[in-house]
């Protein structure tokens, strides 16, 4: 079973100066988790919502918040996102992403043409998706 079946290819990027206010406000508006992160069209880096969770202060929106706290959201993407990035091109296959997985304990692997630009995108939950659905089609036949 090929990626190009079963990887998300709306995807959502940024640049590596997006400010963490812009980031938190696309994490908001859309049920991503990960947002890639590009340069002149080829991939550089990825960053999570649990990597912006871990940058921006906890004191954001509280009574305790003070300008230091407002500061965070002004860092840039650069300076956060993951550089180490696991991806695999679209004609592999769903079990050489499900290897990835297991093996470097990541949540969503970017799929990328022969120029490292992003083509796709595919975590576990698309995984289990896939195999729920399997299931059923199994279950009703």
């Amino acid at each position: 079973m090929s990626l190009k079946k079963f990887l998300t290819n709306r995807l959502a990027t940024v640049g590596p100066d997006t400010s963490l206010a812009e980031v938190q406000r696309i994490f908001q508006a859309a049920a991503f988790h990960h947002l890639l992160v590009v340069e002149n069209k080829v991939l550089v880096g990825i960053v999570s919502d649990r990597d912006l969770f871990k940058a921006l202060s906890p004191n954001l929106g509280t009574a305790s918040e003070t300008i230091r706290d407002t500061a965070t959201l002004n860092k840039k993407v650069h300076q956060i996102m993951s550089r180490q990035l696991w991806t695999l091109q679209p004609d592999k296959s769903v079990y050489d992403a499900i290897d990835l997985f297991l093996q470097q304990k990541i949540s969503c692997i970017p799929v990328v043409n022969e120029h490292k630009q992003p083509v796709g995108i595919i975590s576990w939950r698309d995984i289990l998706r896939l195999l729920a659905q399997g299931k059923n089609r199994r279950e009703q036949g």
